[in-house]
């Protein structure tokens, strides 16, 4: 029974908790959020769902921002930041199949991404995470300066 109310509990905090900051309501943090939890599915590019790199294509095509449906391709578009330079909506790259770029996510600020992964569906996970940290390739940035400031302003 404690198991059960453990378990429901983590979901309700994380389904609860906001993408970001945790008293940021943008335009950015919104379309996040509306999509954790869309279940993973191999080269989903909906919201019925994602692989890693449909997800990403998806939210920054809700802000007229095409991207290829791939991760490796993502790594090509905009340009390098360093990994101290991060900031959400970033795109961040990973390599889990041991043949380079094979994941992508999208940094959401306090050293956290939001990424489909495959067990999981939709999630958000830090960067520190041991699995991803140590998987870690790239970041990309293609939100102008313009546009970052019209994605992650707060709406009031």
């Amino acid at each position: 029974m404690k198991k059960a109310v453990v378990l429901l509990l983590s979901f309700v905090v994380l389904f609860t908790f906001q993408v970001g900051s945790a008293s940021a309501e943008t335009p950015m943090n919104k379309t996040i959020a509306g999509l954790m939890g869309t279940p993973y599915k191999w080269a989903g590019t909906t919201t019925s769902g994602f692989d890693c790199s449909g997800f990403t294509a998806y939210v920054f095509n809700q802000f007229g921002i095409e991207l290829p449906h791939n991760s490796a391709a993502q790594n090509e578009e905009g340009y390098w930041v360093s990994q101290d330079d991060l900031r959400a909506g970033d795109l961040v790259f990973f390599n889990t199949s041991g043949k380079g770029i094979s994941h992508v996510g999208i940094y959401v600020g306090d050293g956290y991404f939001v990424h489909s992964a495959t067990d999981k569906g939709v999630i958000k996970t830090a960067l520190s995470d041991s699995y991803y940290k140590k998987r870690y390739v790239s970041a990309r940035r293609v939100l102008w300066d313009e546009l970052y400031t019209q994605l992650t302003t707060d709406v009031q």
